[in-house]
């Protein structure tokens, strides 16, 4: 304000640019909240060890904040992958439905990725690359790099086992 009390152009320049600003920055935070996309996780993946041209499982913990499905899994060092059953047959549907803030778990006895005609031995403690190919609640369809490691328990039974220390 001028000493007779009038505001100058100046200053009401910057009261506009302010609320501009404001304005721009909640304009760019809810572009941004409305581009966010689901989080898909994957936690604990092992695969057990295996001979050459052998089969093995893949076993893992899965969740999805939206919802989402596993409509195919692909692993460069095995001729074949597919979903099983508990019985290990191959699943005959077209997907593995990962319900909306839910863990489904693949692990022995359950549904599971068998990993069949192996190009080589898996050893204890390599690492297995796998992809994921989902499929959003939006139609798209996302692939989730995944690596495994080779070993004989899951991470979390390995943990809650006795330690001895020699």
């Amino acid at each position: 304000m001028t000493a007779d009390g009038t505001t100058t152009m100046l200053s009401r320049m910057a009261l506009v640019g302010g609320k501009l600003r404001r304005a721009g920055a909640t304009l760019a935070c809810a572009l941004w909240c409305a581009n966010a996309h689901a989080v898909f996780t994957v936690t604990e993946a092992w695969v057990r060890p295996a001979g050459a041209k052998a089969a093995t499982e893949a076993y893992m913990h899965l969740s999805s904040s939206e919802g989402a499905t596993i409509i195919a899994v692909r692993c460069a060092i095995a001729a074949e992958v597919s979903l099983v059953d508990p019985k290990g047959r191959p699943m005959k549907i077209a997907g593995l439905a990962l319900p909306a803030g839910e863990t489904v778990t693949l692990m022995p006895g359950t549904v599971r990725i068998a990993l069949t005609r192996l190009a080589h031995s898996l050893h204890i403690a390599e690492r297995v690359a796998l992809v994921l190919v989902i499929r959003n609640v939006d139609s798209t369809t996302q692939e989730i790099a995944v690596d495994a490691e080779v070993r004989r328990r899951s991470p979390t039974d390995d943990h809650l086992l006795p330690q001895t220390h020699q």
